[in-house]
């Protein structure tokens, strides 16, 4: 017993020990904790940042909720108004009716008697010529007269009758007049509710496109000058074209300015566009060949130049800059990447010439069959693209530059049809009131497609369908929720089909004032859908796509409605 007295004790002064050694280790080589304390300060902060971020959003989230809350106690008082009054007017329309009828019952019987008492004195009448006259003619007098008074009163009974028929069909279109005055109300109100809940472009698209087209004509200025004396093609004025110079976009930031350069040829060169026949595609391509025109005439009269058909090649090396073909063209065709990168060396070059440059950055973005790049002063950014083409004649059809298929030779200059297109937008914006909002159920489309099989081209090519077989009258506000619904089942319509034409190909329909040549107004129209008449799955996967978007918009309408 004492051992095991001694071994707790022992093992009590060891575990005093212990702890005696570890505090004074603790007092005399206390720990460094300036890192743990920086540690806990950065998470603190961090915290704290994610606390105010936290905040902030609650505050926007509650700012939102706010706004709907008044909205939508807003649309409910206005609701209320609206059917307060169409009660009213139709208890008015019934109370005035119901005495219309008391006031034509009462003429009636007016009539009926006064007709009656017609009858009588010509009945005493006929009595007392009776004394003077021979029998057979007092009678005949007194049937005569008799009738008379029938045929009067009949005749005050049926005018009566009449008035009151009319009266009735007056009201009658009065409350329908009524009815549709009320549906154009009901109509106005759901229009300027999902006009101010969706969100649009955040640019002012019609200022944009007006600085754009001053930054446009600066460079056709300076373009001229430099190219006066070259044999590089001629630059016309630049025609803006895509959804921004129509007047929508299908996104809310980066909205790119298209633009497209018409190109002349120089002085001894002409221009040739030959039909692509190797693709397979229902839309054409073209090639631009280039050819050597004779200027002999030209330099006889003075003109500085040699001709390139009937000079030695020697002295042209010498004495002349080359010809389009030894530059910008692969063997006799016009190429496109090469002009694409001749418009990049100009667009550098000319830059420091132009007014905009003393208060905007300029910066060239690639592309291989375009000249992209964008323009910014620190608070505003514009993103421009120019396009380059032959015009087909004097029509509003071109061969450009821009690609239609992901791999397109550098000959092929594919058929575009921007600028009749733009056009048409131009003629129904003269055509259409104020408030149409053709272009608003254009731009929610094409936002609310992103993502699916169907382009945006294709919703573009629809909405002008409906453009030209609409009214433009019936493109205001009050109608906006009609047309977006025909819209969308016009889509399922196409789609349903396997077919939507093309707007512009094939149409001998367009407007006076948007040119094509004939073989394009005449030709079988192009199916933008022929691949779902093709190929059974993409028709299968297009017809889901459509019921998945119809699902998006319908819930999109129902929410920005609540």
């Amino acid at each position: 017993m004492t051992q095991g007295l001694l071994s707790i004790l022992l093992q009590t002064m060891n575990s005093v020990v212990f702890l005696f050694m570890l505090l004074k280790s603790l007092t005399l080589y206390p720990q460094p904790v300036g890192d743990w304390d920086e540690e806990v300060r950065r998470r603190m902060e961090l915290r704290a940042q994610q606390l105010e971020r936290e905040r902030l959003l609650l505050e926007q989230e509650v700012e939102r909720l706010i706004r709907k809350s008044e909205a939508q106690q807003y649309l409910q008082l206005v609701t209320v108004a609206v059917l307060l009054v169409l009660v009213l007017l139709l208890w008015f329309m019934g109370w005035e009716r119901s005495l219309r009828r008391e006031r034509n019952g009462e003429e009636n019987d007016g009539v009926n008697e006064e007709g009656v008492r017609n009858m009588d004195a010509n009945g005493e009448e006929a009595v007392g010529n009776e004394e003077g006259n021979a029998n057979r003619e007092e009678d005949n007098n007194d049937d005569g007269n008799v009738q008379q008074a029938g045929n009067a009163a009949a005749n005050e009974a049926d005018h009566g009758g009449n008035g009151a028929v009319n009266e009735d069909a007056a009201a009658e279109n009065n409350r329908e007049d009524l009815v549709r005055e009320i549906e154009e109300v009901f109509g106005e109100i759901i229009g300027v509710v999902l006009t101010e809940r969706i969100q649009w472009p955040v640019q002012d698209l019609q200022r944009g496109c007006e600085w754009i087209t001053v930054l446009m004509d600066n460079y056709a200025t300076f373009f001229g000058l430099v190219l006066s004396n070259s044999f590089y093609p001629v630059l016309q004025r630049a025609i803006g074209v895509g959804s921004a110079f129509e007047g929508w976009s299908p996104r809310e930031q980066d909205v790119v300015y298209r633009v497209l350069v018409p190109m002349t040829p120089p002085r001894g060169h002409s221009f040739h566009l030959e039909l692509d026949t190797a693709g397979h595609t229902q839309l054409r391509n073209f090639r631009v060949r280039v050819q050597l025109e004779c200027t002999c005439r030209r330099e006889q009269q003075g003109d500085n130049m040699l001709c390139f058909l009937h000079h030695p090649k020697e002295e042209l090396r010498r004495n002349q800059d080359p010809s389009l073909l030894d530059t910008l063209c692969t063997g006799s065709y016009l190429d496109v990447q090469k002009t694409a990168r001749w418009f990049y060396q100009l667009v550098r070059a000319v830059w420091p010439a132009l007014p905009q440059s003393h208060g905007w950055h300029l910066t060239l973005l690639p592309s291989r069959r375009s000249c992209q790049f964008k323009v910014t002063n620190g608070e505003e950014t514009f993103r421009i693209e120019m396009l380059f083409g032959v015009r087909r004649g004097d029509s509003d059809i071109f061969v450009s530059s821009q690609p239609r298929e992901a791999h397109t030779p550098n000959t092929t200059w594919p058929e575009t049809y921007a600028v009749a297109e733009m056009k048409f937008f131009k003629h129904i914006a003269r055509q259409a009131p104020p408030n149409s909002l053709h272009l608003r159920c254009l731009q929610l489309f094409t936002r609310l497609q992103l993502g699916f099989c169907f382009s945006t081209y294709a919703i573009k090519t629809l909405i002008m369908h409906l453009l030209a077989a609409t009214p433009v009258a019936l493109w205001r506000r009050r109608h906006f929720l009609e047309r977006l619904l025909q819209i969308r089942d016009g889509l399922f319509l196409c789609v349903r089909a396997k077919r939507l034409n093309h707007f512009i190909v094939g149409n001998e329909r367009l407007p006076r004032d948007i040119r094509v040549p004939p073989d394009v107004a005449t030709a079988t129209t192009h199916n933008l859908f022929h691949r779902l008449a093709q190929d059974s799955d993409a028709y299968s996967q297009a017809m889901l796509e459509y019921w998945v978007l119809r699902k998006w918009f319908d819930e999109s309408i129902k929410m920005n409605l609540e």
